[in-house]
Formats: structure tokens, C-alpha cells, sequence
């Protein structure tokens, strides 16, 4: 029997209309009375963070805004809003929107306190001491940043995707509200998703997943492709919004304590190199990396086919499996999700590159099945031809 360890110590708020009641939550947190807001453009401009703003400042809060962020976070954003951070005398970060925003302010409540780069703290240099509390508002569901102990963070210099992973990463608080995501574009919605369902898949069947993980999971997994379509085909549909915050919710606790695989490898890869969206990188990678994979686990992922309902209790293991590559592919297809060969920038000659990226990743050994160069190259030319 194998020990693990499961640990989750943020506080979960979720519910219509949970943002606006953020002063009361803050008060009851004694968090301290600057707020530095983490937000990206599109967010603000969608009309999402004026009215916290406006009500953390009626509440008698003082506040600062940084919005200088990309869709891959940069380790130049981060630390140009560490300085915010200190120029601010900030007390907190509360990060507003998907996961650029919420991987940039978990970075920002880091350096800005303690100083050094992003990659010190990935790579070991400096200790994860002294951060600031984290506060996450998800404006989209998929991530799954605002219970996750991680931060992914692009190195401008090489393009190489940094992991920062630590315990004390995790939010002090995560404020899930519905009505955040109702304006979410129905692209967005689809990468989003496809980003939470691939955390599910993951977190579940890596190598140092654990029973709590893949409860949630498997939780997860139902709730996502389920909602997802009737989100995407309605983004006001109040059922399917909540529907998508939850699942991508258990998914984030899911693959928070246990972790990714080679999905992601390569789809941070290709963001750090191309800017992809990373739900719509994890999306052409999956089917191929779960067909890998099954190779070496049929039973476990014939259980993926079932939770998904793409194949039935009556079929057999070899079966479920084709039907849940079968199924995924369906899925995706339906979402209006491009293949690798149709996203901007990609080229062949570029396939070594990405090769190598995804094996320095630090979530490679976690994949259920080893992974070599030689494998990573043959599930990128295999998705490149589908």
C-alpha cells in the first residue's frame, strides 16, 4: 500500500453574487488594508473589476491595480508588479481573472516581499518565505489557480515554462462567483474547459496521484463534459457556468496535491514558444497522449472512459479505451477546437525545440508512462497529422 499526503488550507466561497461580499470576507481574514488588484485588460474591460474594486474601497480598503500581464505570464510582468507591490506598501494580492492573472499575482505576493527573479524560486535559489496572502477571484473556469500550490510562469530569456511550486502558493481564499464567467467568449469557454478536464484526466492518472485526488477527479471529469457544451452553446446558462466553476474547482484540488503530465509538458512547451492559449495546446495533445498512454494502463483509463460516459459498464476494456479516445476527439471537434497543424506559428523544424522543452519540465516523470525524447516526438508528429 502506498502512503500519501493531501493538503488543501484555503478557504473555498462559492456562490451568485460571492465577489461584491469580498470587503466582509477580507475583514473576517484580518488580512490588512492595502489590496494590490491583479488583472489582465480584457478582464477590466469587460467590466468585471471596477465594481470590487469600487466596493473594496467603499469598505474603507486602500487600493492599487496592476494589468500589465500577457495570457503566459512573464517573469518581467511579475516583476514589474512586485515593484507595484512595494511602491504600494501592499498588505495582500487579489488576483482577478483566469489563470495568467491568478499565476501572476501568486508570483507578485512572492518577489514582491522577498525580491529575487521567478526562476530563484523554481530553480531552488531562494525559499518560499515571508508571501504575502493570496486571494483569488476566477473569472473563467478552467484553471483551477485559486487552489492550486503552483504557479506557471514563462522565463522570457529562454521560453522556458517555470513551475513555482509550494505549499505556501496556495490562497489564503478562493471566491468562486457564476456570474464572473457569464461574459467569457465562447472560445475562451472551450479552452478553458478543455484546460480543467485535462487536470482532472492528469491529476488522476499520474504517478504520484492519491485516493482523494482522483475522487475529485473523477467528480470533476462528469461535471466538466457534462456542462461544457451548454456553456459554450450559452454563456448565460446559470446552471452550466456554476456546473463549469465546480468541476474546474475539483479539478484543481485534484491535480494540486498530486500533479500533472505529458499533456501539459507539451502544451506548455508550445506556449512558451508560440504564446498558444494553454487550453487549446492541452486540447491537441490529449487524445494522442492518452492513446500513449493506455498503451501501458488499459484499465485505468478504460475507468476515464466510463467516468466520461463515452463508454458503458458493459464494454470491455480494449473498447472503453478506443471510445474514449474516440469520445475526446468528438468533444474537442464539438468545441470548435483547431488541430496543431492550424494553429499560428507552428512549424516542423520547430518540433525538436518543443521536444526539449517538455522533457526539462519537471511534471515529465509524474506521466504515467515513462516518457523519452523519441516518444514526445512521435506523439507530436502523430498530432500534427491528425
Amino acid at each position: 500500500m502506498n502512503s500519501f499526503s493531501y493538503d488543501c488550507s484555503t478557504r473555498i466561497e462559492m456562490g451568485m453574487g460571492k465577489a461584491l461580499q469580498l470587503p466582509q470576507l477580507l475583514r473576517s481574514l484580518q488580512t490588512g488594508s492595502s489590496v494590490l488588484l491583479v488583472s489582465d485588460p480584457g478582464v477590466i474591460r469587460a467590466g468585471l473589476v471596477a465594481p470590487i474594486q469600487t466596493a473594496l474601497e467603499e469598505a474603507g480598503f486602500s487600493v492599487s491595480l496592476f494589468a500589465s500581464l500577457s495570457q503566459n505570464p512573464r517573469d518581467t510582468e511579475c516583476l514589474a508588479g512586485a515593484a507595484v507591490f512595494r511602491d504600494a506598501a501592499a498588505d495582500m494580492v487579489v488576483s482577478i481573472g483566469g489563470g495568467s492573472a491568478m499565476d501572476t499575482g501568486k508570483t507578485i505576493a512572492l518577489c514582491g516581499p522577498n525580491g529575487g527573479t521567478p526562476a530563484d524560486y523554481a530553480d531552488g535559489r531562494l525559499p518560499y518565505d515571508n508571501i504575502a496572502p493570496i486571494i483569488c477571484i476566477p473569472t473563467t473556469a478552467g484553471t483551477g489557480s485559486e487552489v492550486t500550490r503552483s504557479a506557471v510562469i514563462t522565463e522570457s530569456s529562454s521560453h522556458r515554462k517555470m513551475t513555482l511550486k509550494h505549499a505556501a502558493l496556495r490562497p489564503t481564499l478562493a471566491v468562486l462567483d457564476p456570474a464572473l464567467t457569464f461574459s467569457v467568449p465562447p472560445s475562451v469557454t472551450a479552452a478553458t474547459g478543455v484546460d480543467a478536464l485535462v487536470h482532472a484526466i492528469e491529476g488522476y492518472t499520474c504517478r504520484v496521484t492519491n485516493p482523494i485526488s482522483q475522487a475529485l477527479g473523477a467528480r470533476a471529469m462528469q461535471k466538466i463534459v457534462s456542462a461544457l457544451p451548454a456553456a459554450y452553446a450559452d454563456g448565460r446558462n446559470e446552471a452550466a457556468r456554476y456546473d463549469m466553476l465546480e468541476g474546474s474547482l475539483l479539478a484543481g484540488l485534484c491535480f494540486g496535491s498530486a500533479d500533472v503530465a505529458a499533456v501539459h509538458c507539451l502544451a506548455e512547451a508550445l506556449g512558451g514558444l508560440y504564446d498558444t492559449p494553454h487550453g487549446v495546446a492541452n486540447s491537441v495533445f490529449l487524445p494522442h497522449v492518452l492513446r500513449y498512454n493506455a498503451a501501458e494502463n488499459k484499465p485505468m483509463h478504460a475507468r476515464l472512459a466510463r467516468y466520461m460516459g463515452f463508454a458503458g459498464d458493459s464494454d470491455g476494456d480494449e473498447l472503453a479505451v478506443e471510445k474514449l479516445i474516440d469520445g475526446i476527439e468528438a468533444f474537442t471537434d464539438s468545441l470548435g477546437i483547431p488541430k496543431l497543424k492550424d494553429l499560428p506559428g507552428i512549424r516542423v523544424e520547430d518540433f525538436p525545440k518543443i521536444v526539449e522543452l517538455s522533457l526539462r519540465n519537471g511534471s515529465t516523470p509524474s506521466n504515467v508512462r515513462t516518457v523519452t525524447a523519441d516518444d514526445y516526438l512521435f506523439i507530436l508528429e502523430q498530432a500534427y497529422r491528425s
